[in-house]
């Protein structure tokens, strides 16, 4: 089982640039977190001001480590937020079979 997480980010309008920025730093960094077994970014096609984060982590604990590290607090509390009009997150687990 893997905890998931779906992430639905709306930047403000003209900050579509400094929402990607952010991502693409996150995304290499989020990935070499010892918890971390996926973590993929995407661009709406149809509003490019509109992005989803699909994540997956070995444990809950994993995922409040994820949000507890540095780079998450600079990057995503200290920076990104102020340039998001909208942010929504689920959280799931996956179903093995």
């Amino acid at each position: 089982m893997a905890f998931v997480v779906a992430a639905i980010w709306k930047a403000k309008p003209g900050e579509e640039g400094r929402i990607q920025e952010v991502i693409r730093i996150m995304t290499p960094l989020s990935r070499r977190e010892p918890g971390n077994l996926f973590y993929q970014a995407q661009v709406s096609a149809q509003d490019p001001a509109k992005f989803f984060l699909y994540e997956q982590y070995a444990s809950e604990q994993a995922y409040e480590e994820h949000k507890a590290s540095e780079h998450f607090r600079k990057h995503v509390f200290g920076y990104a937020l102020q340039y998001l009009e909208a942010r929504e997150v689920a959280t799931y687990e996956t179903i093995d079979v």
